[in-house]
């Protein structure tokens, strides 16, 4: 039964990462928008510095920002931060379900880096930890008060960790890793900056004074790097799923051109918002990204090209190589300890079977590394160009 209850804690975890993840994606979106709507006329109250009007499930809605903080607070103030930490707290609760749990499975590649379980969880949590305290020095430092120097300095800092991770760490978790840091810097922003510079503004007016501008300055710097780093950060979440993403030879330029595709898409979006001229530029840019991402992807995997083997290869050669490299995990009896049902349901222990995978076998094990999980039964360079160019024999 272990692997079996292993399975469900993964999916229900996941489960809940997912709604949180949405609660808190989706009210980011919507205050930035917020935000960038307002606009002001003569008659706002003293302090205001703009309003909207919303329509939304039949309803009206007069929204109003004041600069600072309004002369007097309400009785009831909603505080939006339980979806940051929901949402932080599940996928690190995943994170050490799925990974730490199979570190050995899901973490450690040997060809890349071989370390015991153990140390690879220590990397993981001093990446996380580490990065997070990176991130906090270059916002605070004299760059903090250059957007755009600061943007261009996190962005060469992400690069570097993902090409630092993708030495350390098998392909899929390396690309994991860099969103899980993503996703710590931006949960951490709200609970190391945006809520106590907030807590502090609302102590000030308590206490009967003026609430520091620079406090919600600052708060706001935080939560513009947020709305720019959720697209990246859903991209890399995902992408454990997709092995052409994380399981190929430059998966850590993979997430340098995301870096750039995602945030000009929200440039577009935040610009509309904003009643700027639309900047329809970003698209072109983000379709130029998408296809060199694409591009990439097809530079096979990390240890060698993705050319296949030029010969004619016979069934019986794939049937070898599957049967001993991948049906212990892939069949009805998985023997691989841990693993209670055949991963995604896909059975690679039959002639038969093999044939009607093939697609997946060539993405999956032949245009990349992805599988065997972190190569853990030994598959060759020249076994993985052996399942390509059969592959490629197949009719389409």
């Amino acid at each position: 039964m272990e692997p079996i209850v292993w399975e469900w804690v993964n999916f229900l975890v996941r489960w809940l990462h997912v709604i949180t993840a949405i609660a808190w994606i989706g009210s980011s979106f919507y205050f930035i928008h917020l935000d960038l709507s307002l606009r002001r006329r003569d008659g706002l109250p003293n302090g205001v510095a703009g309003e909207a009007w919303q329509v939304h499930g039949g309803g009206f809605y007069n929204m109003m920002k004041y600069t600072v903080a309004p002369p007097e607070l309400p009785e009831k103030l909603t505080w939006f931060k339980w979806e940051a930490y929901a949402t932080w707290l599940s996928g690190f609760a995943l994170l050490s379900v799925l990974y730490y749990h199979g570190a050995a499975l899901y973490m450690i590649d040997p060809a890349v880096l071989d370390i015991p379980w153990w140390g690879a969880v220590l990397l993981s949590l001093g990446a996380l930890g580490l990065g997070w305290h990176v991130y906090d020095r270059l916002c605070k430092s004299p760059l903090g008060k250059d957007d755009v120097k600061l943007a261009a300095a996190g962005f060469v800092f992400l690069v570097l960790v993902a090409w630092g991770l993708s030495h350390v760490f098998s392909g899929r978790a390396a690309m994991l890793h860099v969103g899980a840091l993503i996703g710590t810097m931006m949960s951490a922003n709200v609970f190391r900056i945006i809520i106590p510079n907030q807590t502090k503004a609302v102590a000030a007016m308590k206490a009967g004074q003026v609430p520091d501008p620079a406090l919600g300055k600052q708060a706001k710097q935080r939560s513009l790097h947020n709305n720019y780093l959720t697209l990246p950060v859903v991209f890399l979440m995902i992408s454990n799923h997709y092995p052409l993403a994380f399981g190929t030879r430059y998966s850590w330029v993979i997430v340098a051109v995301v870096l750039v595709v995602g945030a000009v898409i929200r440039h577009f979006f935040n610009s509309r918002h904003a009643g700027k001229p639309t900047p329809w530029w970003t698209w072109a840019v983000a379709a130029a990204g998408v296809a060199v991402i694409v591009g990439l992807s097809a530079a096979g995997t990390r240890s060698e090209s993705a050319a296949a083997a030029s010969a004619r290869v016979e069934f019986a050669q794939v049937e070898e190589v599957v049967l001993s490299r991948c049906s212990m995990c892939h069949a009805a009896q998985p023997v691989w300890e841990g693993i209670g049902v055949a991963p995604r349901g896909v059975m690679l222990d039959s002639a038969e079977a093999i044939g009607r995978h093939a697609p997946q076998i060539r993405t999956w094990a032949a245009l990349s590394d992805a599988m065997p999980p972190g190569n853990v039964t030994g598959i060759t360079p020249e076994e993985r160009r052996l399942l390509a160019a059969w592959a490629d024999q197949l009719p389409r």
